[in-house]
């Protein structure tokens, strides 16, 4: 499932980082007004962190929710270093990994604001030594993970984080990527990597005329007033949690009786404009409140950063300008994920925002987070259809009154009944993975089916039918799945991953 799966990319590396994060911001600047839920809410949300909590065996969590401009709510639980039993509290910082970059989007809109850079400009306008085949990438391709370039991470045949290409650091592994073949024409198709974010690392470098973690720092969390910083496993950040993860990963959301382990994640400075920001829930909740009152960006330059990039053809991508989005439904959202461990959701036209960070590594909040806006909005959960498009919605009504086994005979009936009724592979993608995330496992084994028998030639239906064959304990059949997808994409590295990770545990596996 790759996009579910590949925005949880972290880095290992054996050298390290050479720079520090710049000082902790200032005393606030932003005032912040608090909105308090009422009573039946409050528990609401409580009595969801902590199911979610249980079910996928968390440790420590933070949760931060924004409502009509102000923080209505905010807590901390559990445990924020297993070995001294320490807890966590409110200040506490969690690594937002590849929530990052939403704060990179930001960044490069501020530029776009000021005239200094244009969305439509190729990289090459501001960086002379790209080679000849990214010369015509544009910013905005680069943003939404369009451009068709490889991934300066190399990502594991077994479990673990991605390593740089190259022989290790910076120099090496730029000069190596530089020598790699792009992978598809700009604007052809989506493939989230790291590289993206690097050029505009760089970008920002040269246009702003200072590091883009200084630039950052002073114009957007000085003005905030946030505890927001940069840095990584190899760094001392007073007050940051332990981050773990449970041996052999959490297919289905749950531990399963795995034994808990630390997880590292190393961001060298030229990486960090991808992953590497540290915070507590109420400092991203600031943050958001300063983006929704118009102090980072105008409101329309914000509108803009939240609006879908578009392929060659004319098709909207899954991203916006550093944003995974939402956009489709009554309650279409702007997205932030890492780590799969951090996430924050923005659904502009409810006034509502919801921060939830994790210390675990498999956590997967971007899964729950709508479940606990429901809370506010009982429509926007899954068991009714929250989050879905409405075709997708359609689809899910269809099969609870006809049945999950029947899914291709229930997409047809809808077929005839509308001519033209058509559901995105993507649609069908993310739903089965929101399944898959809720333990509802059998359910989203049939969406997966029907992906694959609607796009029999995707490699990527055929790895997350695969995924979903794992979590029900069917190792035979996500083998034949994974391999199927292999065979379909060669460089489908999570395929890989967990191919090896089957037959690493489970030798006898055909």
């Amino acid at each position: 499932m790759k996009l579910r799966v590949l925005l949880s990319v972290g880095l290992a590396i054996g050298t390290p980082s050479l720079a520090r994060s710049p000082a902790p911001a200032p005393a606030p600047a932003l005032s912040v007004t608090r909105v308090s839920l009422t009573a039946s809410e409050r528990h609401g949300v409580e009595a969801e962190v902590r199911a979610q909590m249980k079910r996928r065996s968390i440790p420590g969590l933070q949760i931060a929710i924004v409502r009509h401009g102000g923080i209505a709510f905010s807590n901390a639980y559990g445990i924020a270093d297993v070995e001294t039993g320490a807890g966590v509290t409110p200040v506490s910082l969690f690594t937002l990994n590849s929530s990052t970059k939403a704060f990179t989007g930001v960044a490069i809109m501020q530029l776009v604001q000021t005239g200094k850079v244009s969305l439509d400009a190729t990289a090459s306008t501001y960086l002379e030594d790209l080679p000849a085949a990214w010369r015509s990438i544009t910013v905005r391709q680069l943003l939404t993970h369009v451009s068709g370039l490889p991934d300066i991470l190399d990502l594991p045949s077994g479990q673990g984080t991605g390593t740089l290409v190259g022989t290790g650091g910076e120099t090496s592994a730029w000069d190596t990527i530089r020598k790699r073949p792009i992978e598809a024409a700009p604007g052809a198709r989506y493939r989230y990597n790291q590289t993206n974010y690097v050029i505009l690392g760089k970008i920002i470098d040269r246009v702003a005329g200072m590091p883009f973690a200084r630039f950052v720092a002073e114009r957007q969390f000085a003005p905030v007033g946030v505890r927001l910083a940069y840095g990584d496993a190899r760094d001392v950040v007073p007050g940051r949690v332990r981050t773990y993860r449970y041996a052999g990963g959490m297919v289905d959301g749950s531990a399963v009786g795995r034994p808990l382990e630390h997880a590292f994640d190393e961001f060298p400075p030229f990486l960090r404009t991808a992953g590497g920001l540290n915070g507590s829930a109420t400092d991203v909740a600031r943050w958001l409140i300063a983006l929704e009152d118009g102090l980072l960006i105008a409101p329309a330059t914000r509108d803009a950063m939240w609006s879908p990039g578009r392929f060659a053809d004319g098709r909207s991508t899954p991203w916006g300008m550093g944003w995974p989005l939402r956009p489709s439904g009554p309650h279409p959202a702007a997205t932030a994920i890492g780590g799969r461990r951090s996430a924050f959701f923005v659904y502009p036209k409810d006034h509502l925002a919801i921060v939830v960070l994790t210390n675990l590594a498999g956590a997967n909040p971007e899964e729950f987070i709508d479940e606990i806006a429901g809370v506010f909005f009982p429509e926007m959960r899954l068991v009714n259809g929250g989050g879905l498009t409405p075709q997708v919605n359609r689809l899910r009504l269809g099969l609870e009154q006809n049945g999950w086994n029947t899914p291709d005979a229930v997409y047809a009936q809808l077929q005839r009944e509308t001519p033209g009724f058509v559901i995105d592979e993507n649609e069908l993608n993310d739903w089965g993975g929101r399944l898959l995330g809720a333990g509802r496992l059998d359910e989203a084994v049939a969406v997966f089916v029907l992906n694959t028998r609607l796009r029999p030639n995707s490699f990527n239906t055929w790895d997350s039918l695969g995924e979903s064959y794992e979590a029900q304990g069917k190792a035979a059949d996500a083998v034949k799945t994974y391999r199927r997808s292999l065979e379909l994409d060669r460089s489908n590295e999570h395929a890989k991953a967990r191919l090896f990770a089957l037959s690493s545990t489970k030798p006898s596996t055909p």
